[in-house]
C-alpha cells in the first residue's frame, strides 16, 4: 500500500501485512467527528492515510 511520508516528502510502499486500520472520534461543539485512517510504521516514521468509511469497513486489516 502506498503512503506519503511527511518527513522525507516522498511516497513509500508498505506491505499490506504491516498496515492497520484506525477509527478516530473526537467531540466538537456540534457533536462528534469521526475520521478513518490506515496507519503503519516505516523506517521509524508513523504514517497515516485518511480514508472514507466504506473503505474502512471493506478492509480486512487489523484494528489499531
Amino acid at each position: 500500500m502506498k503512503f506519503y511520508n511527511l518527513k522525507t516528502r516522498s511516497h513509500v510502499e508498505v506491505p499490506e501485512s504491516a498496515v492497520q486500520k484506525m477509527k478516530m472520534v473526537r467531540k466538537t461543539k456540534s457533536g462528534e467527528q469521526v475520521r478513518y485512517a490506515f496507519t503503519a510504521v516505516h523506517e521509524g516514521a508513523k504514517l497515516f492515510k485518511f480514508i472514507n468509511e466504506a473503505t474502512y469497513k471493506a478492509s480486512n486489516a487489523k484494528e489499531a
